[in-house]
């Protein structure tokens, strides 16, 4: 898909709602796959393509940040609210990172947004990021569209930062493999990638 056709989809499609949320991480995951992540941030659209995602199941998956061993804490809160909002965390106490919040609201999965193909707004994701690297791994996207922890608990289909209704990646491009720089779980096949894409943070 070309960067004007994903543009168009934005303004044809209308964001995804809860239900689609609605449903455990590793369904979700693949899913998000050729949706689009939009921020109007700053007064300025930009838009990204998602081409990569983790996803993170709550008390049986001992990388998710509500595993077992951890329970409910003030900072994982968010992850246990409604389908279809947002969780972002702040990764190595440097690096804001977003997520969608997924599953049933009480049960803490969520699916971490690890690769964008840009589609809208690159000269300001250029001035965010001050680098050629742009939306390629979840602290760099994060940044590049402006987000940080002010839209905690924020509902993704509405402003200023929604997820669009996108086209889905073709089951031939879709490689599920292991999720990346973890410890714990790092055996688990809970990260989903678009192979076309150049934008992917680790092949």
């Amino acid at each position: 898909m070309s960067a004007t056709d994903a543009s168009r989809l934005i303004e044809a499609r209308g964001a995804l709602q809860a239900p689609f949320f609605a449903r455990p991480a590793s369904v979700v995951a693949p899913d998000l796959l050729g949706a689009l992540l939009v921020s109007d941030l700053g007064g300025v659209r930009t838009a990204g393509r998602i081409v990569e995602t983790e996803a993170y199941e709550g008390p049986e998956d001992p990388a998710s940040h509500a595993s077992a061993s951890i329970g409910r804490t003030r900072r994982n809160a968010p992850l246990f609210g409604p389908p279809g909002t947002a969780y972002i965390h702040l990764n190595y106490g440097v690096h804001w990172c977003f997520n969608a919040v997924t599953a049933a609201e009480g049960v803490p999965h969520g699916v971490l947004i690890r690769g964008l193909e840009p589609v809208t707004g690159e000269a300001c994701m250029h001035s965010r990021r001050g680098r050629d690297e742009l939306t390629n791994g979840p602290a760099r996207l994060v940044q590049a569209l402006g987000i940080g922890p002010d839209l905690q608990g924020h509902l993704l289909d509405r402003p200023p930062v929604w997820i669009e209704v996108g086209v889905p990646v073709p089951p031939e491009s879709l490689v599920r493999t292991t999720r990346i720089g973890i410890r714990r779980g790092g055996d688990l096949p809970l990260r989903f990638y678009d192979a076309r894409s150049e934008w992917v943070s680790r092949r």
